[in-house]
């Protein structure tokens, strides 16, 4: 906190907050990302860090974090899908048509993900979706 204690100033101290931002995207960014955001502006590939522009960098990070989201969102998508299919042919199986299959597949999938420990899984994967 050397800015808290005014042992250095505020250019200095957003300069260096500036540096360990971007090296944290760049981190975090997918590479693919990032390329075909360059080749859609048609911009040049920087050599090094300090040429890479935000301008680039932040909607390639952006990007890369959507696609994490989706593909964490499709995982937990995958099992509840199954128990609605398993519910609704064992109640159609039984005869029981006018029941809806939500009334019985809500309650499962709550139970399924209490006993998983789903918000355990789901907040330390998305702590360990970055690195560093």
């Amino acid at each position: 906190m050397p800015y808290l204690n005014e042992e250095q100033s505020l250019e200095l101290s957003i300069d260096i907050g500036a540096k360990e931002l971007k090296s944290f995207m760049v981190i975090n960014t997918d590479e693919s990302a990032f390329l075909s955001l360059l080749d859609a502006t048609k911009a040049k590939m920087p050599s090094n860090l300090s040429e890479l522009s935000y301008m680039h960098l932040v909607p390639a990070f952006m990007l890369s974090e959507i696609k994490t989201a989706f593909q964490m969102g499709f995982l937990l998508f995958i099992p509840f899908i199954l128990i609605d299919l398993i519910v609704a042919s064992v109640l159609m199986g039984l005869g029981m048509i006018m029941v809806p299959p939500m009334t019985i597949s809500m309650p499962l999938k709550i139970l399924v993900f209490v006993l998983a420990d789903g918000w355990n899984l789901l907040s330390s994967s998305l702590i360990l979706s970055f690195s560093n």
